[in-house]
């Protein structure tokens, strides 16, 4: 078996690549595993080096060091492909994606925690094609995470969130005309926001769906309506914290959902696992256990899950 670490020596405010390469010789001289590393030149460099990796039919374990985009660049490269599995290393600023494994999370900075740890399967959410392993969304929350890099110099990962939505809020639309049709009903109206949930993290700790597991094959989809500013003041913070049933019902709903698609004469700003794009059309839907995950002895992607 492989293990490979595949290093985005740009992720984070520190470059990790030295401490990689050390925790890579020690798995190798302590263990005698084969162990190799890779750096990443460019966006969707590391979806591209773990699809070469699957599709030599080879067992394969991948550590993606870095951070939520990288893992998500990872996790795409080898969804559908049974002989490969992968963890995370973070170093990057935000790491929404460890925060679902609650007290657990601190272990994964140390592949010696987590080389011959178990492997599950993990559902994705396929957006345009795009594997996503924890939320998928639409409107002025991708519009946020479009924007906030702008703000990472001064601010923190959570900091820069928040910079980015005041800013999102006073000077740009909070809504947007779109048809929207889930599980084939069409509706059309003004949208501020719609966002599929796998996971429960994102936004620097954001949680729209407290009750999202990451391996139960569902799905929870939040759509928000056309919004006045103070409006949305309020609705942030409960909406944040995962108080959706608190909120207003004509506003905000959360509805289990298999396939949702979002047309738009104008632009869709989308995100993915923190990585954006833009279209007029977006398709989100399950993709039920599609990648193999390891970490931590006794560690569960479910674990700050709340019951429903």
């Amino acid at each position: 078996m492989k293990h490979v670490f595949i290093i985005n020596p740009k992720a984070g405010k520190k470059d990790a690549t030295a401490a990689i390469y050390e925790m890579a010789d020690r798995l190798r001289e302590k263990h005698g595993l084969a162990v190799t590393c890779m750096l990443t030149d460019r966006p969707g460099g590391a979806t591209d080096m773990a699809r070469r990796l699957a599709e030599s039919g080879e067992e394969v374990r991948l550590y993606a060091v870095g951070g939520d985009g990288t893992i998500h660049e990872v996790a795409e490269g080898i969804a559908g492909f049974p002989n490969a599995a992968m963890t995370c290393i973070p170093s990057g600023t935000g790491n929404d994606f460890l925060k679902n494994f609650g007290d657990k999370a601190p272990l994964f900075a140390d592949a010696e925690n987590s080389f011959d740890g178990d492997v599950f399967p993990l559902d994705l959410i396929d957006c345009n094609g795009r594997q996503c392993l924890t939320i998928a969304c639409n409107g002025v929350d991708a519009q946020v995470a479009e924007s906030v890099h702008e703000y990472g110099a001064m601010f923190s990962g959570r900091g820069s969130y928040l910079a980015s939505i005041v800013v999102n809020v006073l000077l740009k639309s909070l809504s947007h005309r779109w048809e929207l049709t889930i599980d084939g009903e069409k509706q059309e109206g003004d949208y501020a926001v719609v966002t599929m949930c796998n996971g429960r993290y994102y936004g620097g700790g954001s949680t729209p769906v407290p009750e999202a597991r990451m391996d139960d094959g569902i799905l929870h989809t939040v759509v928000i309506r056309k919004v006045t500013k103070a409006q949305f003041a309020k609705l942030f913070g409960p909406y944040s914290d995962g108080k959706y049933r608190e909120l207003p019902k004509d506003l905000i709903q959360v509805v289990n959902a298999r396939e949702v698609t979002i047309r738009s004469k104008g632009e869709i700003v989308s995100c993915v696992d923190g990585e954006c794009f833009r279209s007029h059309e977006v398709t989100m839907k399950l993709s039920d256990k599609k990648v193999n995950f390891f970490g931590p002895k006794g560690c569960d992607p479910n674990a700050t899950a709340i019951g429903i």
